[in-house]
Protein backbone atom coordinates (compact mmCIF):
# COMPACT_ATOMS: atom_id res chain seq x y z
CA UNK A 1 0.00 0.00 0.00
CA UNK A 2 1.24 3.46 -1.20
CA UNK A 3 1.36 5.99 1.54
CA UNK A 4 0.09 9.66 -0.45
CA UNK A 5 0.99 12.96 1.13
CA UNK A 6 -2.83 14.51 2.13
CA UNK A 7 -2.94 18.28 1.02
CA UNK A 8 -5.87 20.07 2.58
CA UNK A 9 -5.32 22.96 0.37
CA UNK A 10 -5.79 21.22 -3.15
CA UNK A 11 -9.37 20.36 -1.88
CA UNK A 12 -10.05 23.37 -0.24
CA UNK A 13 -9.00 25.17 -3.77
CA UNK A 14 -11.13 22.66 -5.63
CA UNK A 15 -14.23 23.48 -3.93
CA UNK A 16 -13.73 27.34 -4.42
CA UNK A 17 -13.26 26.66 -8.21
CA UNK A 18 -16.35 24.71 -8.11
CA UNK A 19 -18.42 27.59 -5.76
CA UNK A 20 -16.61 30.33 -8.16
CA UNK A 21 -18.53 28.03 -11.03
CA UNK A 22 -21.65 27.50 -9.81
CA UNK A 23 -21.82 31.43 -8.50
CA UNK A 24 -20.53 32.92 -12.11
CA UNK A 25 -23.06 30.35 -13.80
CA UNK A 26 -26.59 31.72 -11.20
CA UNK A 27 -25.69 35.45 -11.48
CA UNK A 28 -24.79 35.33 -15.15
CA UNK A 29 -21.38 36.59 -15.32
CA UNK A 30 -19.27 33.06 -17.36
CA UNK A 31 -16.29 34.16 -18.44
CA UNK A 32 -16.82 31.34 -21.27
CA UNK A 33 -16.29 33.64 -24.37
CA UNK A 34 -18.44 32.56 -27.00
CA UNK A 35 -20.18 29.89 -25.23
CA UNK A 36 -23.48 29.18 -23.68
CA UNK A 37 -23.53 27.37 -20.29
CA UNK A 38 -27.03 25.55 -19.66
CA UNK A 39 -27.86 24.56 -16.21
CA UNK A 40 -26.08 21.69 -14.14
CA UNK A 41 -22.66 21.28 -12.39
CA UNK A 42 -21.29 18.68 -14.86
CA UNK A 43 -19.74 20.06 -18.16
CA UNK A 44 -17.67 17.91 -20.12
CA UNK A 45 -13.96 19.28 -21.23
CA UNK A 46 -13.62 20.06 -24.56
CA UNK A 47 -10.40 21.28 -26.93
CA UNK A 48 -10.68 23.29 -29.65
CA UNK A 49 -8.04 23.84 -32.07
CA UNK A 50 -8.11 24.78 -35.92
CA UNK A 51 -6.37 23.04 -38.93
CA UNK A 52 -5.64 24.58 -42.51
CA UNK A 53 -9.17 22.98 -43.66
CA UNK A 54 -10.97 22.38 -40.32
CA UNK A 55 -12.19 23.78 -37.15
CA UNK A 56 -11.99 20.44 -34.58
CA UNK A 57 -13.80 20.02 -30.91
CA UNK A 58 -13.02 17.00 -28.71
CA UNK A 59 -15.04 16.74 -25.92
CA UNK A 60 -14.37 14.10 -22.91
CA UNK A 61 -17.62 11.92 -22.17
CA UNK A 62 -16.51 8.62 -20.73
CA UNK A 63 -18.95 5.95 -19.34
CA UNK A 64 -21.47 7.97 -21.80
CA UNK A 65 -23.57 6.07 -24.12
CA UNK A 66 -23.30 6.81 -27.64
CA UNK A 67 -26.89 7.39 -27.56
CA UNK A 68 -27.00 9.36 -25.00
CA UNK A 69 -25.11 12.01 -27.22
CA UNK A 70 -27.06 14.34 -28.80
CA UNK A 71 -25.04 16.64 -31.26
CA UNK A 72 -26.83 19.62 -33.67
CA UNK A 73 -26.23 22.92 -35.34
CA UNK A 74 -29.36 25.50 -34.78
CA UNK A 75 -28.87 29.25 -36.14
CA UNK A 76 -24.99 28.97 -35.74
CA UNK A 77 -24.71 27.10 -33.01
CA UNK A 78 -23.25 23.96 -31.77
CA UNK A 79 -24.79 22.24 -29.20
CA UNK A 80 -23.60 19.08 -28.00
CA UNK A 81 -25.86 17.31 -24.77
CA UNK A 82 -26.40 14.32 -23.63
CA UNK A 83 -26.40 12.39 -19.91
CA UNK A 84 -24.07 10.31 -17.84
CA UNK A 85 -25.93 8.01 -16.08
CA UNK A 86 -25.26 6.56 -12.50
CA UNK A 87 -24.57 2.81 -12.39
CA UNK A 88 -27.92 1.06 -10.62
CA UNK A 89 -25.91 -2.27 -9.70
CA UNK A 90 -23.90 -0.43 -7.14
CA UNK A 91 -25.54 1.23 -4.16
CA UNK A 92 -25.30 4.19 -3.03
CA UNK A 93 -24.13 3.03 0.59
CA UNK A 94 -21.36 0.66 -0.62
CA UNK A 95 -19.22 3.88 -2.27
CA UNK A 96 -16.51 5.38 -0.24
CA UNK A 97 -15.95 8.36 -2.38
CA UNK A 98 -18.05 9.94 -5.39
CA UNK A 99 -16.29 12.46 -7.18
CA UNK A 100 -17.68 12.00 -10.84
CA UNK A 101 -20.46 14.08 -12.17
CA UNK A 102 -23.42 11.80 -13.28
CA UNK A 103 -26.52 13.43 -15.38
CA UNK A 104 -27.24 15.72 -17.97
CA UNK A 105 -25.12 17.87 -19.67
CA UNK A 106 -24.83 20.79 -22.44
CA UNK A 107 -22.21 23.09 -24.00
CA UNK A 108 -22.76 25.58 -26.82
CA UNK A 109 -20.39 27.46 -28.77
CA UNK A 110 -21.48 29.86 -32.11
CA UNK A 111 -19.50 28.71 -35.04
CA UNK A 112 -17.52 31.61 -37.38
CA UNK A 113 -19.17 31.83 -40.67
CA UNK A 114 -16.26 30.20 -42.17
CA UNK A 115 -17.67 26.84 -41.56
CA UNK A 116 -19.30 24.87 -44.18
CA UNK A 117 -22.72 23.46 -41.66
CA UNK A 118 -23.78 20.29 -44.19
CA UNK A 119 -20.97 18.87 -44.17
CA UNK A 120 -20.23 18.61 -40.23
CA UNK A 121 -18.96 15.38 -39.34
CA UNK A 122 -18.99 13.96 -35.63
CA UNK A 123 -17.07 10.23 -34.46
CA UNK A 124 -16.64 9.41 -30.51
CA UNK A 125 -13.92 7.15 -29.90
CA UNK A 126 -12.83 5.86 -26.06
CA UNK A 127 -14.80 8.12 -24.35
CA UNK A 128 -13.78 11.26 -26.62
CA UNK A 129 -16.34 13.15 -29.03
CA UNK A 130 -14.74 14.80 -31.87
CA UNK A 131 -16.63 17.09 -34.13
CA UNK A 132 -15.13 18.08 -37.21
CA UNK A 133 -16.15 21.57 -38.74
CA UNK A 134 -14.90 22.05 -42.43
CA UNK A 135 -13.81 25.11 -43.49
CA UNK A 136 -15.82 26.70 -46.33
CA UNK A 137 -13.66 26.91 -49.66
CA UNK A 138 -13.33 30.66 -49.74
CA UNK A 139 -12.32 31.27 -46.82
CA UNK A 140 -8.87 28.36 -47.57
CA UNK A 141 -5.98 30.53 -48.00
CA UNK A 142 -4.78 29.67 -52.02
CA UNK A 143 -1.30 29.96 -53.05
CA UNK A 144 -0.71 31.88 -56.45
CA UNK A 145 2.18 30.79 -58.43
CA UNK A 146 4.24 34.09 -59.65
CA UNK A 147 5.73 33.59 -63.27
CA UNK A 148 8.86 35.25 -63.51
CA UNK A 149 9.91 36.47 -66.96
Amino acid sequence: MALVKYNPLRELRSMQDQMDRLLNLSWGNNDYSGEDIKEGIWQPAVDIYETADSIVIKAELPDVEQKDIDVRIEDNLLTIKGERKHESEVKKENYHRIERYFGSFQRSFKLPATVEQEKVAASCDKGVLTVTLPKKEEVKPKQINVEVK
